[in-house]
């Protein structure tokens, strides 16, 4: 039986004292975790809910959040965690799309499922104690699942197309949790961080749960804010955490972070993007009895396929690590086949945490696979020893005059700037060469840049095909909650 519930009633019986989830004000031990969980599962049931049916939530983070998603596996449903930061009419899409029989949303997301039917609004309580909307209707028992029942629908975050509705069965979510406890040693004494979004599998699978799975706690913080982060470990004791690069680097810059002692912190795994080099070093001079594991994976492999080594970060400085225990990675050319070390290709991804394909879209699931491998739609290469390194989004790859360019080898030069907090590389649009280097970055505050001072600094790293043509400097850039640099955005912003 893999229903999610079962190693939290595991543990129940067990430790039934052990400190399970934190959220605010509210501290659950297993046994109380445990019993809301059946009696918001009886909710469930009492609202029609059966096995199979498709239970959304358009929710920040908070203990319901939890709550919810066990309670909708305990009876065999299938969970539907939606961004709340998408537009109203991209929520119904999703919802729509995916065929929600329920939909749970926070009450001051309300206007996000305004017209949808059968919506249930969590007050502030409710979103503490997601018992607080069952009353006293009677607790339900667990449903029996296997490895290819649907455990739930998550929905891209649509880099480069509509969002499409990724498929994960137990199985997947299950190899993935024993590949994070095995790579990350997650033991009953580990507490985790929990601030980015849960909607996203950087914040509920990297590691995510799988600390709940070894008896392990969760420190869930509704809204990430850097200093409420660094308090929280040094009050907590916080073991891990899963910061995306834009969370990390409002860390690193907050000038109040050296009032609080991180140094329970053991390991931070990061993701969404390359990191820069300067920040990784950055990272070593702040949380100082940790290591930043650079890490790769996709919504579609439920995270954390890659992630690098402890004691090989300098050495390997620049890649994402080698793969977890349960998953092969290959580099492939345009016809599916296999490239030599060190030549750049597309990443190929195979293994039991896999998604099977898209929610009703057989088209896009036969596009997404060579045979078995998953097609990532990233651009890469491995070296000799299997460690991956990332080159771009197929789509983000700038041709200019005939010449391929990755952004994030421009990036990456630019990034050894002092002044550049932030920065995405471009193509846009240009007459003579087809398409033109655009550099848009966010500075440190108080520094300033040119383009000359730009260009002189591209020129002595990288060959003059790749040095960008223009600067544009912002505030801040266009992010998906993995943190991710949604380009596409930048490009049809400066486009029209």
């Amino acid at each position: 039986m893999l229903n999610l519930t079962s190693f939290i009633r595991f543990h129940a019986r067990r430790t039934p004292n052990a400190l399970a989830i934190i959220y605010g004000g509210t501290r659950l031990d297993y046994a109380t975790l445990q019993a809301r969980i059946e009696r918001t599962a009886g909710l469930l049931v009492a609202r029609g809910i059966g096995a199979g049916d498709i239970v959304a939530v358009v929710m920040k983070n908070s203990a319901a959040f939890i709550e919810l998603a066990f309670a909708t596996s305990h009876i065999g449903a299938v969970f539907l965690p939606v961004n709340y930061r998408l537009a109203a009419d991209e929520v119904g899409y999703i919802t729509g799309h995916a065929g929600a029989k329920l939909i749970f949303a926070d009450g001051e997301l309300a206007p996000l499922v305004a017209g949808l039917a059968n919506v249930v609004l969590l007050d502030t309580a409710a979103q503490s104690d997601s018992t607080r909307l069952a009353g006293d209707i009677a607790p339900a028992p667990i449903h029996i699942t296997g490895p290819d029942d649907l455990f739930r629908l998550m929905y891209t975050s649509g880099t480069t197309d509509r969002p499409k509705g990724v498929m994960h069965t137990y199985g997947n979510f299950y190899w993935k949790n024993a590949d994070h406890v095995v790579a990350l040693g997650l033991t009953a004494a580990d507490r985790l961080l929990v601030t980015g979004p849960l909607y996203h599998v950087g914040a509920f699978d990297l590691p995510g749960v799988a600390v709940l799975w070894v008896g392990g706690a969760m420190c869930i913080h509704r809204d990430f804010d850097a200093i409420a982060a660094v308090r929280s470990i040094a009050e907590e004791r916080l073991t891990g955490a899963w910061f995306a690069p834009v969370m990390l680097s409002a860390i690193l810059a907050h000038p109040e972070r050296d009032k609080h002692d991180v140094t329970s912190i053991k390991w931070v795994v990061g993701g969404g993007e390359r990191t820069p080099e300067p920040r990784i070093r950055a990272f070593s001079g702040y949380f100082t009895h940790a290591r930043y594991i650079d890490a790769y994976g996709l919504t579609e492999s439920c995270s954390g396929d890659t992630m690098m080594e402890a004691g090989r970060e300098i050495e390997k400085i620049g890649s994402v690590g080698r793969a977890l225990a349960h998953v092969e990675v290959e580099i492939r050319d345009e016809m599916g086949r296999t490239l030599p070390a060190d030549q750049s290709g597309e990443i190929c991804l195979r293994g039991p945490k896999i998604t099977r394909g898209y929610w009703k879209d057989a088209e896009k699931t036969r596009a997404s696979f060579f045979g078995d491998w998953f097609r990532t739609g990233d651009i890469g290469h491995m070296d000799a020893d299997g460690f991956l390194y990332l080159t771009d989004r197929k789509k983000d790859m700038i041709i200019s005059g005939g010449e391929n360019i990755a952004s994030s080898e421009v990036e990456r030069v630019i990034y050894q700037l002092v002044e550049v907090r932030e920065a995405a590389v471009i193509g846009l649009p240009d007459e003579r060469w087809g398409e033109r280097p655009v550099a848009v970055v966010v500075l440190n505050e108080g520094a300033s840049l040119d383009l000359a001072t730009l260009t002189a600094h591209c020129r002595a790293n990288l060959a003059g095909f790749k040095v960008p043509k223009d600067l544009i400097i912002r505030g801040q850039l266009p992010r998906n909650p993995s943190g991710k640099i949604l380009k596409r955005i930048l490009r049809a912003e400066l486009t029209n």
